[in-house]
């Protein structure tokens, strides 16, 4: 199971907020290799930042930890949860690559075609 940290910087993360990225997050579940599962963790840091001439910019960053790999992702926004959706979908075509590339699965399925006999 994915292990999921999440900080805010200069804000407090509130209980909504923390478990709607929390239910974002646990989704990725199925795109990562099942050995890579116990080893997974992401780190989720949630920024919101106020200037006078600009709206507030929200920026969602994520570190995640895999094994023989490490993705970091980052969106800023003017809402924080819009940010959040856009690093998952993010997020996810990332580990789509990364499961096809080190899928024992997609491994076999290239040997298998390797063999196969042309007519």
């Amino acid at each position: 199971m994915l292990k999921i940290q999440v900080n805010g910087v200069h804000d407090v993360v509130g209980d909504d907020l923390l478990k709607y990225v929390t239910k974002k997050f646990t989704k990725l579940d199925k795109y990562i290799p099942k050995k890579a599962r116990q080893s997974a963790h992401a780190d989720i840091i949630l920024k919101e930042s106020y200037n006078k001439s600009e709206k507030n910019n929200c920026t969602c960053e994520v570190v995640m930890h895999l094994p023989k790999e490490m993705f970091a992702v980052s969106e800023t926004t003017i809402n924080i949860y819009a940010a959040v959706d856009i690093v998952e979908t993010k997020l996810v075509n990332q580990l789509k690559k990364y499961k096809q590339k080190n899928s024992d699965k997609f491994e076999a399925m290239k040997l298998l075609k390797s063999f196969r006999i042309k007519r």
